[in-house]
């Protein structure tokens, strides 16, 4: 009975995360399901954030990996101030997900404002400077 309750918590968490990624991504200008699709997503991220693709890569390498969860935490911390938040936002979206996407993609529903995708490099003072768009 116990495992059946951490079992339901845990499905719980997982959609919340994954609801919040897909909002979020909606907010950044993307498709709702390119947030949801492992991988894939972080390739976005990167993308977004102007960092090198090949930081991907170091994710699937034994040991090198751990690199990677710094690299992915700075990735989300230049998120959150494309969301004008702060650092430690960026750190939470990066280790409590489940909490932190849903209080960006939800914020109206929430009460917590509105937050609006400001562009990468969007700090307090910043100017606002986002990817370029795809060629067509």
């Amino acid at each position: 009975m116990v495992g059946l309750l951490i079992l339901l918590i845990e499905l719980a968490l997982i959609v919340a995360a994954l609801a919040g990624l897909w909002k979020s991504f909606e907010k950044m200008g993307r498709q709702g399901w390119e947030g949801i699709v492992p991988i894939y997503n972080i390739y976005v991220l990167l993308q977004i954030t102007g960092k090198p693709v090949w930081w991907l890569v170091l994710a699937i390498i034994p040991f090198v990996n751990i690199v990677f969860i710094v690299l992915f935490v700075l990735v989300c911390i230049e998120v959150a101030k494309g969301f004008g938040k702060g650092t430690g936002f960026g750190v939470g979206l990066a280790l409590l997900g489940f909490i932190f996407w849903p209080m960006i993609g939800f914020s109206e529903k929430l009460g917590l404002g509105e937050t609006r995708w400001q562009g990468v490099g969007a700090a307090p003072g910043g100017f606002p400077v986002t990817p370029a768009a795809p060629a067509q």
